[in-house]
């Protein structure tokens, strides 16, 4: 992996750790999560802290995400994260992308192994990293425990050339994100909003 910002320390939370597959398993006691990709690809780990890079947290914490998503399952794993929040979860052996704004659910039709490959391969295509680029080409630096701010979200057509990109903590973007789908998740698509940026 490239531009390496992060990697988690020693395996603290064996509890989660034992009730994850053994690819997974292997990945993590090689190195405990990272965040890499200059912030395009956050790999939880098994820790106890910092609680934004703690698997635990995302799958059976208060702000769980098959808390808040009505497509994903409590088996599903949260192993991942790209640099807006969108989650890479595991169902199975199989690599699922759940799209934060909308709670939309696709299956990338690969394993992890072949995940982390694409990711390599071809990082721009497969993990979404164009609105990243964008943010530092303005000279914006995401730090490990920040995600990328949109706004106007990018679910939401709008007349505007360029949205307004922002470094947040990984904790209050998601939150937001959380209570944005809440709020549209039962509106038909074309729907006309009225949007006010919170974040």
């Amino acid at each position: 992996m490239k531009g390496i910002l992060y990697t988690g320390g020693e395996l603290t939370d064996l509890l989660s750790f034992a009730r994850l597959p053994s690819y997974l398993q292997a990945f993590l006691r090689e190195q405990n999560g990272v965040v890499a990709y200059f912030g395009g690809l956050h790999i939880r780990g098994c820790v106890s802290a910092p609680a934004w890079h703690a698997l635990a947290e995302a799958w059976q914490g208060e702000n769980a995400f098959w808390r808040t998503y009505d497509t994903v399952l409590e088996t599903d794993v949260p192993f991942a994260q790209d640099s807006v929040g969108n989650q890479f979860l595991l169902r199975g052996d199989a690599v699922l992308f759940l799209d934060t704004e909308t709670g939309e659910l696709a299956d990338l039709e690969v394993d992890f192994k072949h995940f982390l490959f694409g990711a390599e391969k071809f990082p721009v295509d497969a993990l979404g990293l164009d609105l990243l680029r964008d943010f530092q080409r303005r000279g914006g630096v995401l730090a490990p425990g920040q995600l990328l701010s949109v706004s106007p979200p990018v679910c939401i057509h709008t007349a505007s050339e360029k949205p307004q990109l922002a470094a947040r903590p990984a904790a209050d973007r998601l939150q937001w994100l959380a209570s944005f789908y809440r709020q549209i998740k039962d509106l038909p698509d074309g729907q006309r909003i009225r949007f006010r940026p919170t974040e």
